[in-house]
């Protein structure tokens, strides 16, 4: 494998870091700490490219808080300026490892996401008989779990640059024995990066033709049951031998039943979004949470329920104002 230096100048050269502060603003304009960084926007640059040129760089404490939906999590939100430096490091080294994923890994990637996965678990469904059967996998704590020594193995596959790496690794540190932050730009890609190999491994060893992941989340679909079990018991072995992790919950089905992932319930023939989902869109709908109401109808797009919310939308007592768009549906559909 072809590993590549000289990258550490290249990205955190002035101009990468002044890119990066762009991309760092993107919907941050409103924020008080992206204001009081653009304040002094040409000290705050030149001081970030000092310290990390001269080996006295460190990220600043992260500010921590919960979240609890889909479920509880924490979440480590890094200083505007590690943001940016992140940026830096992620405009150059993501079209690196991005070469190396495959296909059907659909999570933290551009032009991919949660609508393409499930629209190609649909097409995989409709390529096999009933009789056959889905596997359906996740990782037991999957961020919280990761070895930072085996990622950081990962890395130097690819990046031969050490003090390019050093300050990637910065970004993976959590003060615990394990795991990576959950809130960074660079953990996205981390996670992609450590599940990589087991990718390659259910494509090329396994050889299943269709299988797909999004972050911690795999199905593989087409197998009887005995390959089903089989392959389960070959990524149990990869995952503890060569990840250091485990699964959380596994399910063999019958295709006819169909599959719960990335937020859909897909059959071959129909797609719905689950009942969270819906429970959600009616309480955001009486609140009169507009911005909310239309990222829901975004999610159902394309799927069955669209023509329900849409319904409960038109006999709504708060008058939520739809694009265009969603009104020609409405009108197509004769609500």
């Amino acid at each position: 494998m072809k590993r590549i230096g000289g990258l550490f100048s290249q990205t955190f050269s002035k101009d990468n870091l002044y890119q990066a502060h762009l991309d760092a603003r993107q919907g941050k304009r409103g924020k008080r700490a992206c204001f009081e960084f653009e304040i002094n926007l040409g000290a705050n640059l030149a001081q970030i490219y000092a310290e990390i040129h001269n080996n006295t760089y460190h990220p600043q404490p992260y500010f921590k808080f919960m979240v609890y939906e889909p479920k509880p999590r924490i979440i480590h939100a890094p200083a505007f300026r590690d943001i940016v430096v992140q940026h830096a490091i992620y405009r150059i080294i993501y079209p690196i490892f991005d070469r190396g994923f495959i296909s059907t890994s659909f999570a933290c990637r551009k032009g991919y996401g949660t609508h393409r996965a499930s629209l190609y678990t649909q097409k995989a469904l409709q390529q096999y008989e009933s009789s056959l059967c889905i596997l359906k996998l996740d990782v037991r704590k999957f961020f919280y779990s990761i070895n930072r020594q085996v990622l950081r193995e990962l890395i130097d596959r690819k990046i031969k640059d050490r003090r390019l790496v050093e300050v990637m690794m910065l970004f993976a540190d959590t003060g615990e024995p394990l795991g990576i932050p959950i809130g960074n730009l660079l953990s996205q890609l981390y996670a992609l990066i450590y599940l990589n190999p087991l990718d390659h491994f259910i494509k090329r060893e396994l050889a299943v033709r269709h299988y797909v992941r999004y972050v911690d989340d795999m199905v593989l679909v087409g197998l009887t049951w005995d390959q089903a079990l089989f392959c389960k018991a070959r990524i149990v072995e990869f995952l503890r031998d060569r990840l250091h992790l485990e699964l959380s919950k596994s399910t063999i089905q019958g295709i006819k039943r169909g599959v719960n992932f990335v937020g859909y319930r897909t059959w071959r023939t129909r797609r719905i979004i689950r009942k969270y989902s819906l429970y959600k869109f009616s309480r955001k709908l009486k609140s009169g949470n507009e911005q909310s109401v239309i990222s829901l109808l975004g999610h159902a797009k394309g799927t069955d329920s669209l023509r329900y919310m849409l319904g409960m939308i038109k006999v709504a007592p708060q008058n939520i104002k739809l694009p265009r768009s969603y009104q020609k549906i409405m009108k197509e559909m004769g609500l």
